[in-house]
């Protein structure tokens, strides 16, 4: 069995905890679909980053330009960033992922103060910590976006390509159909982007990113054992992380969202 095979075969209960979890059956209102959207946010905006340090690591981009020693993996982030970065926006236009969810939060109602501080912050040199300590972001949500730059400034090339593989583009299309599956927009609530979002990731992580990433992976690791155990390590963390921040958004919603008053479920 080759190293690839065998990392997905080991992280697949974690897969399998994440597609069974209690918070899909959570979403049933319109309130709760606010709560997990103004956390979830954050690990769409932070998602960026881990495309973004691949992008940086396997192309060149200073000035002068130089050639990149990964061939492979300058084709493969390339063409990801495409997608993630600048994707058909559904209105004849383009978008980032994160301008898509940004979007959809808009159209449903979601409060967008917390994540739009934070960035705003950032975009002045305020640190992380304080950016997200002054905008009191829940501490699940920091730990997450800790635990993916602590891969990202720590981990090396290898762990950021596992985490962005395994944490993101190959488990979220079939988390997002968990979520698909759960709401129903028919009801006459503003859900029209966030499904366009989640489809968008079904179609294109599914069809072309999950696999083109898990190439990107094997090129990088090839046959270096301590590579492979640092795509390990960062897997799991990845997952991990992801199943704490699913329980904390389950227990906010069950904490302040009354008995169904349903969207429906499917």
């Amino acid at each position: 069995m080759s190293e690839l095979n065998c990392l997905r075969k080991e992280l697949a209960p974690l897969r399998e905890q994440l597609l069974n979890h209690r918070l899909y059956g959570r979403l049933y209102s319109l309130e709760a679909l606010h709560v997990f959207m103004q956390h979830h946010v954050f690990a769409v905006w932070d998602f960026m980053s881990l495309l973004k340090s691949l992008q940086r690591e396997l192309t060149c981009l200073d000035l002068p330009w130089r050639p990149s020693p990964s061939r492979v993996g300058c084709r493969l982030i390339n063409e990801i960033t495409l997608g993630e970065e600048s994707d058909d926006d559904g209105r004849g236009g383009f978008a980032s992922h994160f301008e898509l969810y940004s979007s959809a939060m808009d159209e449903a109602g979601a409060d967008r103060t917390t994540i739009n501080s934070v960035i705003e912050s950032l975009g002045v040199g305020v640190a992380r910590n304080t950016a997200f300590a002054a905008a009191s972001v829940p501490g699940q949500v920091r730990e997450f976006v800790e635990t993916t730059f602590g891969i990202i400034e720590n981990g090396g090339v290898c762990a950021v390509a596992s985490a962005f593989t395994f944490g993101r583009e190959a488990l979220l299309p079939d988390v997002f159909h968990e979520i698909v599956s759960t709401i129903n927009t028919d009801t006459g609530f503003r859900l029209d982007r966030f499904k366009f979002y989640l489809q968008r990731h079904i179609e294109l992580d599914g069809d072309q990113h999950g696999r083109m990433a898990q190439r990107l992976v094997e090129d990088l690791c090839g046959d270096d054992t301590s590579r492979w155990l640092s795509a390990r390590t960062a897997a799991v963390r990845s997952l991990q992380s992801r199943l704490v921040l699913w329980d904390a958004i389950a227990d906010r919603i069950d904490a302040i969202v009354p008995e169904p008053f349903l969207i429906g479920l499917s």
